[in-house]
Parts: C-alpha cells; sequence; structure tokens
C-alpha cells in the first residue's frame, strides 16, 4: 500500500517561496511517475507540474518559469519549489504517485499567499 504525506505548507507573502516535499512509502517509488496538483477554494483540483520515473519534467503554464519540481529516489520524496507566488497561488497542494495505472493521493497540505 502506498502512502503520500506531503509537507512543508503554509503562509508566505506574494513575492515568498515555499518547498513543499511529498514522502512516498512502499518500494515502487522509482517505478511511479510523480505530480503535484492543487485545489483553490471553490474550484476544481488542477494539475500543477509533474516528473517521470526517468526524470522528465512537465509543467502547467500558469506555474512555468516559478515552480521546479524534483525527486530524491533514495529517500522516497519529491519536492515543489515554489517561487515567485502569487495570491493566485492559493490552495490545497496534493502530491500524486501513478504507478501500474493506479493513483495514489496524499491529504493534502494547505499554501496561502497574502498580498
Amino acid at each position: 500500500q502506498v502512502q503520500l504525506v506531503e509537507s512543508g505548507g503554509g503562509l508566505v507573502q506574494a513575492g515568498g517561496s515555499l518547498r513543499l516535499s511529498c514522502a512516498h512509502s512502499g518500494n515502487r517509488f522509482r517505478s511511479s511517475d510523480m505530480a503535484w496538483h492543487r485545489q483553490a477554494p471553490g474550484k476544481q483540483r488542477e494539475w500543477v507540474a509533474s516528473i517521470t520515473k526517468d526524470g522528465m519534467t512537465n509543467y502547467a503554464d500558469f506555474v512555468k518559469g516559478r515552480f521546479i519540481i524534483s525527486r530524491d529516489n533514495a529517500k522516497h520524496t519529491v519536492a515543489l519549489q515554489m517561487n515567485s507566488l502569487k495570491v493566485e497561488d492559493t490552495a490545497v497542494y496534493y502530491c500524486k504517485a501513478t504507478y501500474d495505472y493506479s493513483e495514489y493521493w496524499g491529504q493534502g497540505t494547505q499554501v496561502t499567499v497574502s498580498s
């Protein structure tokens, strides 16, 4: 069974930075594609960034140039470095693992960006 635990959320002023981390339990991390999604109040959950098991990254247009996704296969973690944060980045951020067509989600971590 895969468990994902996010950390690193909090309150930050616009223009600031935060680094989210997601810890993956189990022994399938190296074979899993990982991603971050977010859900703002009253909105649907949306994809933010992803990194394949081979390390290829992809970003939603609204975070390109500001966010960086990375993974540490030795520590079984995936990180999301968020820079130049905007008020509209306020959301609950979720980590997702995809392995063998199954998806696993974390509980989320709140990010609040103040003006």
